[in-house]
């Protein structure tokens, strides 16, 4: 099972601010988050699936079996105004992702990919 991790560092106001990672093979990327305080998604592990948005019309990570939610994704954007639950990086940050989505698909024998969220505001 491939594992990415987002670590929650630290919060104000309602930005909640953390780092995604990706590990590729033997190195790992990293990206800076924000999430919304007010929809924030438990900590635990999660199956992790990149589907169709509608909403986005492409290909997006979707953070699936949040318990009575649906519909996370991981998509661009630079304030927690920007989402209602879901995770944001930067537009940079998302075309990498999709770069680092393809690697896990094309080289890991489409191994399942979860996602695990901790919370670390002493960081």
């Amino acid at each position: 099972m491939i594992q990415v991790t987002l670590i929650r560092q630290s919060k104000k106001g309602k930005a909640v601010n953390g780092t995604i990672t990706f590990p590729i093979g033997e190195r790992s990327f990293s990206y800076p988050t924000i999430e919304n305080a007010d929809f924030i998604i438990p900590a635990g592990t999660y199956p992790l699936e990149r589907t169709w948005s509608p909403k986005f019309k492409k290909l997006l990570p979707i953070i699936e079996e949040v318990p009575e939610r649906e519909g996370i994704r991981i998509h661009t954007g630079t304030k927690p105004e920007h989402s209602i639950g879901c995770v944001l990086v930067s537009p940079m940050a998302a075309a990498n992702l999709d770069i680092m989505f393809n690697y896990i698909k094309k080289y890991t024998e489409d191994e399942e990919t979860c996602i695990k969220i901790t919370d670390d505001y002493s960081a």
